[in-house]
């Protein structure tokens, strides 16, 4: 029996082409889930695992839906193994009831591995870049100057309370009385 396995990593991406191509591959069972590949504990995989049996295919639409590194793909692909139960990849057309596809399994779980690491390298290399070119990743400023200034002003020509400040400008309390603290102390070190 074919069992498919369907992952998504977010809740805003769609397991519809991915249940297709199972589907099409001929799965009589599938098993989805949303997690990131990453994630040690995925329920979903934990369940198409403890379902299949020797005989049985494991059949997904790309190898990484399955997980992300290569140790962890060699790991489960033992298991399996082990266990006597087949692996597909429709994308890649890897089929490790053969020699040649264990092989070829091996080889494209490397690539997927060199992939992954040159990306991460690209990401630290281009962040280390912007961050000589001196600028700072992050979470913008919840307060943005010139909305500081006006609530500022408001505030000090003391005519509205802080929350009806707040409310007419679109800001929290909170985020306002950070940002006064922060205003106030750099003043302070200005003195």
């Amino acid at each position: 029996m074919q069992v498919g396995y369907a992952r998504v990593s977010t809740p805003d991406q769609s397991l519809v082409v991915q249940l297709e191509a199972l589907q099409q591959h001929g799965c009589s069972k599938i098993f989805q889930e949303v997690a990131s590949g990453m994630q040690a504990e995925r329920p979903g995989l934990t369940a198409v695992l403890a379902y299949v049996r020797p005989g049985d295919t494991l059949v997904v639409w790309r190898l990484d839906r399955l997980g992300r590194s290569l140790g962890q793909l060699i790991g489960l692909m033992n298991t399996l193994h082990q266990q006597q139960i087949g692996f597909q990849s429709v994308v890649e057309a890897l089929d490790t009831t053969t020699a040649i596809g264990q092989f070829f399994f091996q080889i494209t779980g490397a690539f997927a591995e060199l992939e992954r690491n040159l990306m991460r390298e690209r990401t630290l290399a281009g962040l280390a870049s912007a961050r000589r070119r001196g600028r700072r990743g992050g979470r913008r400023k919840a307060i943005d100057p010139q909305t500081f200034a006006m609530a500022l002003q408001l505030y000090e020509a003391r005519t509205s309370s802080v929350q009806r400040i707040c409310m007419r400008l679109g800001i929290a309390r909170r985020t306002f009385y950070r940002a006064l603290a922060a205003h106030r102390t750099q003043h302070a070190a200005t003195r």
